[in-house]
């Protein structure tokens, strides 16, 4: 997205048409802090601190219950535990599904191309959810191969508070590549009173009270006729979420000191590169920040994949990350479980969209060794150092400073040298983890209330599982 104030053209905005209408420190943070300074750090850490367990006054801040609930299906069990109809679990070291003996054949038109092809496909739906939080909003994510000649979509369908149920609703028409068809969300997707915004399903008007009580997912899975392709999905999930309304959240009191070694991406510098993905380097934040932390945990794109991009290009591989998180549809890279699915394409990665709750999640993640990249919107005025407005922006978090305040890789930046900033802890917490605003015209527009990416290892250490775990990711 840009980095410009742009009323009309983010997702936060589309989502502000609808808006329209204690951040707390948990045990947990010392206790994951605790193991890094007992056991092995990760080998990309530096300098870990220590974490505090009690307020000023000694007394520990009672947790509540967290707004958010992250739920995927990963294993074996979870595989066949489903409604299948042409697929098949396989078991092994990461488990997943694939297509087995085809349910049947259909034609796709591809809306992007005209193109209108044959297909293979089976299907996959998954046991009821039931949300330990009633949601307004639900995010779908996924981890999957598409070899050439496949390609996968996701549905959901959630039961509202009043007994009633939701349509299947498209979340995503997705492959790794852009070969076979084009990747894309599916706009005009409303039942009349819940709407699909690009990538996140959201409860038109949560005033009345309205809510997702649970869900169910639906896979479909593509291949050519008379192949023995398949797709592989590794992962599939949705986080629901209830993030009460707020103009500013209360702050949090500091308990980390760490910094982690991340890759430093610029995307100024590719302003102008590649046009026809979202008019170039301006608005590739999302998948400069996926690079980075894609690099991070030792992904790299061989000189064949990078082949096609200008050998004049300096760093190619953000060029090559915004081509393969498009969205056709969306007409940008900055469909949140597009690039989470583009992450997981790397050997041994697996990538979520979830919410967090706090900037003690961050410390949480960051002491486990585990950067993350967050969502937020603010005016020039509302964030130091950053010399720059945005209605969408995504920065890479890589640590806290021994004040606590927040390093952060941003991609927003002249250059790659440059991009490491430290940004205020209050200012930041605020303008990522508030539901409101007011825009460069003043007007009422959307936050994300703590949308984050987390990208991770496919078999996490003790150490990142508990850390994701204390995040409410499984």
């Amino acid at each position: 997205m840009s980095r410009a104030e742009q009323p009309t053209s983010s997702r936060a905005d589309r989502l502000s048409d609808r808006t329209d209408q204690p951040s707390r420190r948990t045990l947990l943070a010392a206790v994951v802090v605790a193991a890094v300074a007992g056991g092995a750090a990760p080998a990309v850490a530096e300098a870990a601190g220590s974490a505090e367990s009690a307020g000023p006054d000694g007394a520990h801040d009672a947790a509540p219950a967290r707004p958010v609930d992250h739920h995927s299906w990963t294993t074996y069990t979870d595989w066949r535990s489903g409604i299948a109809a042409g697929t098949r679990a396989v078991a092994g070291v990461r488990p997943g599904l694939v297509l087995a003996t085809p349910a049947g054949t259909t034609d796709y038109t591809d809306p992007h191309t005209g193109t209108t092809a044959a297909w293979e496909y089976g299907t996959w739906t998954s046991p009821v959810h039931r949300l330990a939080v009633p949601a307004t909003e639900a995010i779908a994510s996924w981890n999957a191969s598409t070899p050439a000649g496949t390609w996968l979509q996701i549905e959901l369908k959630a039961a509202y508070s009043d007994g009633t149920n939701t349509p299947w609703y498209v979340m995503g028409r997705w492959a790794a590549g852009d070969q076979d068809i084009k990747r894309t969300s599916v706009d005009d997707q409303t039942d009349g009173r819940s709407t699909v915004w690009t990538d996140t399903l959201a409860v038109d008007d949560a005033a009345t009270g309205l809510r997702l009580t649970s869900y169910r997912l639906r896979l479909t899975l593509y291949r050519r006729p008379g192949t023995k392709l398949t797709p592989t999905v590794w992962r599939v999930g949705a986080t629901g979420s209830d993030v009460p309304d707020r103009f500013t959240v209360p702050a949090s009191v500091p308990g980390l000191a760490q910094e982690l070694v991340v890759p430093r991406y610029s995307q100024e510098i590719h302003a102008g590169q590649y046009p026809e993905y979202d008019n170039g380097g301006e608005a590739w934040c999302s998948p400069t920040s996926s690079q980075m932390i894609i690099e991070y945990w030792g992904g790299r794109l061989t000189p064949a994949q990078l082949s096609w991009v200008d050998p004049a290009y300096a760093d190619p591989q953000v060029c090559h990350a915004a081509r393969y998180t498009f969205d056709h549809q969306y007409k940008g890279c900055g469909n949140w479980p597009f690039n989470a699915a583009y992450a997981a394409t790397f050997k041994d990665l697996q990538g979520v969209v979830t919410r967090l709750t706090s900037l003690t999640d961050l410390e949480t993640l960051i002491a486990a060794g585990i950067p993350a990249i967050t969502s937020q919107s603010f005016l020039k005025d509302e964030l130091t150092g950053a010399g720059y407005g945005t209605s969408g922006h995504l920065m890479t978090v890589i640590g806290f400073t021994a004040d606590g305040d927040v390093i952060a890789n941003d991609p927003a930046s002249p250059s790659d040298q440059a991009v490491r900033r430290v940004y205020r802890r209050r200012e930041f917490e605020n303008i990522w983890l508030r539901t409101k605003r007011y825009n460069a015209s003043g007007k009422v527009a959307s936050g994300t209330g703590g949308v984050c990416y987390l990208y991770f290892p496919a078999r996490p250490s003790p150490l990142q599982r508990r850390a994701l775990e204390a995040v409410g990711v499984r």
